[in-house]
């Protein structure tokens, strides 16, 4: 049986110095918002741009990746089990596709699901948070010798344009839960395309300067920052050297890209859309920014780790979802920026269908659903599918490394690329994984 259909929900180094060190540390800080900006140490001789790469950043494409950090229900979000014992209390909605049933905690989304591509059957044979975490941003678990960089990282590089004046890579996390269980790396890709991590704010730190440095000392100090770069880097050729260097020179850039994070700068209705909500406000950036150019951003929400009162937490939290989710599909389309812009809704794994004793649901990643939309997916297109318990996939199985092959497949970067490490060819997706080809248009 095809396992994809668009009418019914079952087939569907200390040497250098210490001042040099202390220097560089702190200007990557101010650029990236952290100072784990490479992973690991080794000399990376990367490939150079192909025509393809060159009218792929031509595009603008970007990826904005929803993140239900803790891991969201599937019954109480895409794949519910009505009257079932691991159904739980709610009921279901049809959906603007036929055949097709969500839950009813979402009734926007379910007039809008014609709009998106959702996939019922991810096995991805992990359930610890941390771990998990790292391999769906990752496509695969990192190795002893060998830290991948995760998918933000590659769509930088593959997508972002070289002049630009907007970051490549933005993640915001507001909440405590499980914010470092990803472990956001470019790796041996630089600090050129290390993530910006807005944790604490909206608003990059260190963007604006400081009213006590006058322009003429301002353009003073960035002559004597290039000078000495240029002298370190004759005297010590690196590709590391030289990925600090590239992401330097675009200080002034990024530092004319504050306007950027003004969301007061939105109109009040567009605002109203997407509600008061943080992670509402987060969304509409992710909008903005996706607009401006930035190939990657990262949305997390997290408090989905639901081990008791499971019900009472989606009854919260499912809601805000379908609101704030709808109102990006929404915005996305009006602006006609849907067809260059993929969505992608998904966390670490799933819920168990057993409901335990204090009425939670538990880690489980052995069947269960994330959402696409948008730039080279189908819309309308359901895929897979698990048993009547939702207890296992009987239909369309594929993991992590499919779901990220996926995700470079649609925004036209061919997941059987590679880069070059020292003398080993890193491929971005692990040998033998393919995409899920059913549903790329």
């Amino acid at each position: 049986m095809n396992p994809i259909s668009k009418n019914t929900s079952h087939t569907l180094g200390a040497e250098h110095g210490m001042s040099r060190r202390l220097f560089m540390n702190s200007l990557a800080v101010s650029l990236a918002g952290t100072g784990g900006l490479v992973g690991n140490a080794g000399s990376a001789h990367l490939f150079d741009q192909a025509p393809l790469q060159k009218e792929l950043k031509a595009k603008g494409r970007s990826v904005i990746l929803v993140w239900l950090a803790g891991g969201a229900s599937q019954f109480e979000t895409w794949d519910p089990k009505p009257g079932r014992a691991t159904g739980g209390p709610f009921g279901t909605l049809p959906t603007s596709v036929p055949g097709l049933h969500i839950s009813e905690l979402m009734p926007k989304m379910a007039r809008r699901m014609h709009q998106t591509c959702l996939i019922r059957s991810l096995n991805t044979k992990d359930s610890g948070h941390d771990t998990a975490s790292v391999m769906m941003m990752r496509g695969r678990k990192d190795e002893p010798a060998m830290k991948y960089p995760d998918i933000g990282a590659i769509l930088a590089k593959e997508l972002a344009r070289a002049d630009s004046a907007v970051p490549d890579y933005v993640s915001f996390y507001s909440q405590t839960e499980g914010r470092s269980f990803s472990k956001l790396t470019p790796s041996f890709l630089g600090a050129r395309y290390a993530p910006m991590e807005l944790n604490a704010s909206m608003m990059p730190p260190h963007l604006r300067k400081s009213d006590r440095i006058t322009d003429l000392d301002h353009a003073a100090r960035a002559e004597l920052q290039a000078l000495l770069g240029n002298q370190f880097a004759k005297n010590h050729a690196s590709p590391w050297v030289k990925s600090h260097a590239a992401a330097y020179a675009r200080v002034a850039g990024l530092m004319s890209s504050e306007p950027l994070f003004d969301i007061e700068r939105e109109p009040a209705s567009i605002r109203e859309r997407y509600g008061p909500s943080q992670f509402g406000q987060q969304m509409l950036m992710a909008r903005r920014l996706a607009e401006a150019g930035v190939p990657f951003i990262r949305v997390g929400r997290a408090w989905w780790d639901s081990h008791g009162q499971n019900f009472e937490t989606h009854q919260e939290m499912v809601p805000e979802l379908d609101r704030v989710l709808s109102a990006l599909l929404d915005d996305l389309r009006h602006r006609g920026m849907l067809d260059h812009t993929l969505v992608v809704v998904m966390g670490e794994f799933g819920r168990t269908p057993a409901i335990n004793s204090q009425l939670g649901r538990d880690h489980f990643s052995r069947a269960w659903s994330a959402l696409m939309a948008g730039c080279g997916v189908q819309e309308g297109a359901v895929f897979g599918a698990t048993d009547p318990d939702g207890k296992e996939v009987i239909e369309g199985e594929v993991g992590a490394g499919e779901l990220f092959a996926t995700m470079l497949q649609a925004v036209g970067i061919p997941h059987t690329k590679h880069y070059q490490f020292g003398q080993r060819p890193i491929p971005l997706v692990n040998y033998g994984i393919e995409p899920i080809r059913q549903i790329l248009t």
